[in-house]
């Protein structure tokens, strides 16, 4: 049986408002008093009405988070540090893991998953931005992710165009003169933009990422990145690649695997740079050179446009930027401490 105000007010001593007071954060109430009454709510295990809660004020108190995948780190420590600031903000953060299926997506943008949930931060991958564009659903929604988006929704973002011409720029001051590129993608999205900033900064130098050293990939998992490198391996050796930018940090410890099995060193034989500076990069060997980018701003950038909208703030939409930075590890030969960064 629920454990009731009333339960916790007979358990603490006090009355039934006061336990109201302490359970919704009202101030006149004494710290003595709280504590008082926080030990009996913990001991008896009290939860909240969620529902009766939403009739009162009007909100359910939830947020829903939407990611093509959960077993990216990434995404994994991006829905924690979403999760914790939330619950500080006084919400609780549901997960919706949409396995980047179109069908789930408009599900996610049309609001048929949002029941009792005050506002959506969705990162989609198979939705067209005509897709998005087009959402009839007034719930409170940001969206994530590098691809192009509709300019009258919130969106926040890193800019993989720049981050990803640095890592060019980082290769290329190594003297490497045949880079190639693992992750590249038949759809619109993460990878083309990544695709599009790598090639700027190599056309910059006079250079061509030609077919043959641009691998295309399903996912962007251990596995593809092992197969990408095979790949480009199995390329006779004057067409070999020495520089290979993965476009992410699974992708590129699947492709150091690969050389290891091989016999190619890293970074004497091959430089390798990915994307997304997870832990198991930094703690690989050798260390992974990638692309870090700032998510305590993310996370704070994404909830704080998502409480206003849903507390009523009718400003136009915003669109901030995310800073990153580019760690020279290891696997280019370069040092830990970071060099490059992008806009603050």
């Amino acid at each position: 049986m629920p454990v009731r105000l009333k339960d916790v007010a007979q358990h603490a001593g006090v009355s039934v408002k006061t336990v109201s007071n302490v359970v919704n954060d009202h101030p006149n109430v004494s710290s003595l008093m709280r504590e008082r009454v926080q030990a009996s709510l913990t001991e008896l295990g009290y939860r909240p009405n969620l529902a009766a809660r939403q009739l009162k004020h009007g909100r359910g108190g939830f947020i829903t988070l939407a990611v093509p995948q959960l077993d990216s780190p990434y995404f994994s420590e991006l829905a924690a540090r979403l999760s914790d600031e939330a619950t500080r903000r006084g919400f609780l953060l549901l997960l919706d893991v949409t396995g980047a299926d179109p069908d789930e997506e408009r599900l996610v943008l049309s609001g048929m998953r949002a029941h009792m949930v005050d506002g959506v931060i969705f990162s989609p991958l198979a939705l067209s931005a005509e897709e998005i564009a087009a959402r009839t659903d007034d719930i409170p929604l940001v969206l994530l992710g590098e691809r192009r988006t509709p300019t009258h929704l919130d969106h926040v973002a890193v800019d993989s165009v720049a981050a990803s011409w640095a890592v060019g720029e980082h290769l290329l001051a190594l003297g490497r003169r045949r880079p190639a590129a693992i992750g590249r993608q038949t759809r619109e999205g993460t990878a083309s933009v990544r695709l599009e900033g790598f090639v700027g900064a190599l056309h910059e130098h006079g250079l061509d990422l030609p077919d043959e050293r641009t691998v295309t990939v399903d996912g962007f998992g251990r596995e593809e990145g092992y197969h990408g490198m095979r790949q480009l391996l199995d390329l006779p050796a004057d067409r070999r690649p020495d520089a290979v930018f993965a476009f992410n940090d699974l992708l590129a410890v699947g492709a150091m695997r690969a050389c290891y099995e091989a016999g190619v060193r890293v970074p004497e034989d091959i430089a390798v740079a990915g994307f997304d500076d997870i832990a198991e990069g930094r703690f690989h060997a050798p260390s992974l050179t990638t692309i870090s980018p700032d998510l305590e701003v993310l996370t704070h950038h994404v909830l704080d446009l998502l409480v206003r909208r849903i507390e009523g703030w009718a400003a136009p939409p915003e669109h901030p930027v995310v800073p990153w930075t580019l760690h020279h590890r290891e696997s280019t030969g370069g040092a830990t401490a970071p060099v490059t960064t992008g806009p603050a």
